[in-house]
């Protein structure tokens, strides 16, 4: 899958796009109604126009022109305007506390610098004067103005992300995965948790619901979908959507008939290299 160039038009008269990178995503669209979502990486909400309100699931709200959420929490967000930005960042790439010194900084006094930061970022993104392959370490600095920090990652784990992201061929389970790491099961879902700070099987789960969004604007068979990304059928496909994005796969592919989607052809392993070399 490259770059959608066969559609240059999608997205232009609305400005709903979405950029997909291995460890990354930029999206400017449609929220959708507010129902409760669980996603598995660091959401970054902003504003076009008025404000947002967050519900998270243990009682805390916030409410602003920018507001953060830590993967795995349960939250509603709303927004005075149909269309806002999310940018979401996987919890592999960046070494722990990362997201913690993050959300205070994005609640902080910086939050303003920070929300039209993202704001330009995405007239850029709209205006296409920056290329869709860009490494992480690239798209923090047009987002954020720093790079953030990267995790370390043991080259067996790493490998193993890159078949877990691959969603081609046979889908890649513990057994696969621990026999390309020369470790028994147990050993290798151990070194897996410790490295990532995710369970395997929740990684994987996360990362299936993330592959979704590449078709998101495409007209195709839902069901034939949910097999081609690894879901056992319909139940568990609808179920695992509505959890992660709190709208029915329906209701997503509804809404993003007119989303341009930007991807990087650049493979997960690749970036974790480059970005590990340069750090």
């Amino acid at each position: 899958m490259g770059h959608h160039v066969g559609q240059p038009d999608i997205g232009q008269k609305s400005g709903h796009l979405m950029l997909i990178t291995p460890e990354r995503v930029f999206y400017a669209g449609l929220l959708g109604r507010p129902r409760e979502r669980c996603s598995g990486a660091f959401n970054v909400y902003v504003a076009l126009r008025g404000g947002l309100w967050l519900s998270i699931v243990d009682g805390r709200e916030a409410c602003g022109e920018l507001v953060a959420v830590a993967p795995n929490v349960r939250h509603t967000i709303t927004s005075d305007h149909r269309t806002a930005i999310c940018i979401v960042i996987e919890p592999e790439s960046v070494s722990d506390g990362t997201f913690e010194e993050w959300t205070r900084r994005l609640s902080g006094p910086e939050r303003d610098i920070f929300a039209d930061r993202i704001r330009t970022a995405y007239e850029r993104l709209r205006e296409r004067s920056c290329r869709p392959d860009l490494t992480s370490a690239e798209f923090d600095l047009m987002c954020f103005g720093e790079v953030l920090p990267r995790r370390p990652l043991d080259p067996r784990v790493i490998r193993s992300i890159a078949q877990l992201t691959r969603f081609c061929g046979d889908p890649a389970t513990a057994a696969s995965c621990a026999g390309e790491a020369g470790l028994s099961v147990s050993r290798f879902l151990h070194l897996f948790k410790e490295e990532t700070g995710i369970s395997f099987r929740a990684f994987r789960a996360w990362k299936r619901a993330r592959h979704l969004l590449h078709f998101a604007n495409q007209d195709l068979n839902l069901a034939h979908l949910a097999q081609d990304i690894g879901y056992p059928d319909s139940t568990h496909f609808s179920h695992s959507i509505r959890r992660f994005y709190g709208l029915k796969p329906r209701s997503i592919f509804s809404g993003s008939r007119d989303l341009a989607i930007l991807e990087s052809r650049r493979p997960a392993a690749t970036d974790s290299a480059w970005t590990q070399e340069a750090g």
